[in-house]
Order: C-alpha cells, then structure tokens, then sequence
C-alpha cells in the first residue's frame, strides 16, 4: 500500500556534501514519523536519523552537527543533507517510515526503502 523511494545516492569526496531524498507515496492517511538508516555489510543498521510529523528530530552521534534532516510541506518527501562526509559515512542508506495507512481500519506500520549507495572516499 506504501512505497518509499530513496535517490540521492553517490560518489563523494571527504569534506564534500551529498543531499538524500525520500518520496513516500501509497495509501498514506498521515506520515507520523520519516528517517534515515544506514548499514555496512556485515553490521547491523543503525540510525541516522529521525524527523516526526511535528519536526522533532533525532541524530546519531555519529552525525550530528554534520547531517540535517527536513521534511518537505507536504510530508511525503524527507531529505538528509550530509555534509563534510566521512568515509566512514560509506554505507547503504535506507529511508523508513511510520505511516498510517488509509483504509477502513486505519492502520499504523512500519515502511522501508531499498535503499541508496553512499561512497566517501578519502
């Protein structure tokens, strides 16, 4: 019933800046809450960060200070600008979503992209 579709995704130089975006689209009631997930193969995903329908938002330590997360009027579209990138910042980076479904029951669940390659190299 949802779909989220990340793009952004690219080669980038230490120091440099990348913008991630995310398009929510399906049978979508309200967008409660969107965010950024990143993962190295062979460890676990980990948060980047989180951005609810009211714009309260969440960082990785990792990140903060660096990454900015935002959300566009609509609510549908999220992005994370990523700024001075680390190669450590390499990763898979997923889009997630807490959305309430519009049906006859008005359900809430969980969504994932496919998520988009980031490569920083030093």
């Amino acid at each position: 019933q949802v779909q989220l579709v990340e793009s952004g995704g690219d080669l980038a130089q230490a120091g440099g800046s990348l913008r991630l975006a995310c398009v929510a689209s399906g049978r979508i009631l309200m967008n409660n809450a969107m965010g950024w997930y990143r993962q190295v193969p062979g460890k676990q995903r980990e948060l980047v960060a989180n951005i609810t329908s009211g714009g309260s938002t969440t960082y990785a330590d990792s990140v903060k200070g660096r990454f900015t997360i935002s959300r566009a009027n609509d609510k549908y579209t999220v992005y994370l600008q990523m700024n001075n990138l680390k190669p450590e910042d390499t990763a898979v980076y997923f889009c997630w979503g807490r959305i309430v479904v519009l049906s006859l029951s008005q359900y809430e669940a969980e969504y994932w992209g496919r998520g988009t390659q980031v490569t920083v190299s030093s």
